[in-house]
């Protein structure tokens, strides 16, 4: 009987106010997805800087004859000087392995690192490739030691460390994610005040009906419970469509971007994005409740 009653209140006060809840379900929505992406940017972001950390090297590039570097004075590198500099790279602290890449290696990598451009494949030749040598850190964050010991050597033209090149681009990821994160709490805030104002506008509608219930002698939470369900149930609903909205941003952004990397990254997997899923749509229902809660407490005055 009371369950009845109090699923017959939740219906009266979701077609009440139905242009409201509509709004609460579409601002839950957005703000959950937009929550819920900022999450998987964090996640995407920490894959890939676990994935490249172990693969962020040190390249050595060797002089060639009539390289343009000042450091060569246009002459090439000789075979005592590179066995000299080998030795001096793997006796530097911090160096976890080395690999020499001599101008064959390097040509092939280039081809088929440009293999869609076959005009500039066939217009370098394999003297044109420098050679060099690839040094792995034992602490990615700890590099520049391992360049300042490199650098100035004789026949060494340039030092180039892979994490300055890629740091930019998850510098850009962080901020994405912040500032994703940054409008999702914005949002939030709104859902919660237009959660907050139905619930308000509900229980002024239906004032008499909450009235008579307190002369019966019914209890706080009684009164309470069919405008919190309003809530929940709005909650839900927005909650439903944010995980629409995570699952197309997870199949149509983060599939693509590991295609644009063709497969060379950490991918973020499903079981993440339902992680996410689930944990935005307990904040979306527990901001709901919350919200009703604090409304009530203020407004109905049981």
């Amino acid at each position: 009987m009371r369950a009845n009653f109090i699923f017959s209140e939740v219906w009266i006060g979701l077609r009440r106010n139905l242009t409201m809840t509509i709004a609460v379900i579409i601002t839950v929505a957005v703000g959950m997805a937009m929550l819920g992406v900022g999450l998987m940017i964090n996640a995407q972001v920490g894959l890939m800087k676990g994935y490249w950390g172990d693969k962020v090297e040190i390249s050595v590039f060797l002089c060639n004859k009539g390289t343009a570097m000042p450091a060569c004075n246009g002459k090439a590198i000789t075979q005592t000087q590179i066995k000299a500099l080998d030795a001096h790279i793997r006796g530097t602290q911090g160096v976890k392995d080395v690999f020499f890449e001599n101008q064959a290696t390097a040509y092939q990598n280039f081809q088929d690192a440009y293999a869609s451009n076959p005009a500039l494949v066939k217009a370098t030749q394999v003297e044109d490739m420098p050679q060099s040598f690839r040094i792995k850190v034992a602490n990615p964050d700890n590099y520049q030691p391992i360049i300042q010991a490199v650098q100035g050597q004789p026949g060494v033209s340039q030092v180039t460390d892979h994490k300055q090149l890629i740091g930019p681009f998850f510098e850009m990821l962080d901020t994405l994610a912040i500032y994703a994160l940054g409008v999702a709490i914005i949002l939030v805030l709104a859902a919660a005040l237009l959660i907050g104002n139905t619930v308000r506008l509900s229980a002024f509608n239906r004032r008499r009906e909450t009235g008579i219930m307190r002369l019966v002698g019914a209890s706080n939470l009684y009164i309470q419970l069919p405008f919190v369900m309003e809530g929940v149930i709005a909650g839900l609903i927005g909650g439903v469509f944010a995980a629409v909205i995570l699952i197309v941003t997870k199949v149509m952004l983060f599939e693509e971007l590991g295609k644009f990397f063709g497969g060379a990254t950490a991918q973020l997997g499903w079981d993440a994005v339902a992680q996410t899923i689930t944990y935005t749509m307990i904040i979306g229902v527990f901001i709901c409740i919350l919200a009703s809660f604090v409304t009530l407490r203020r407004y109905l005055r049981v």
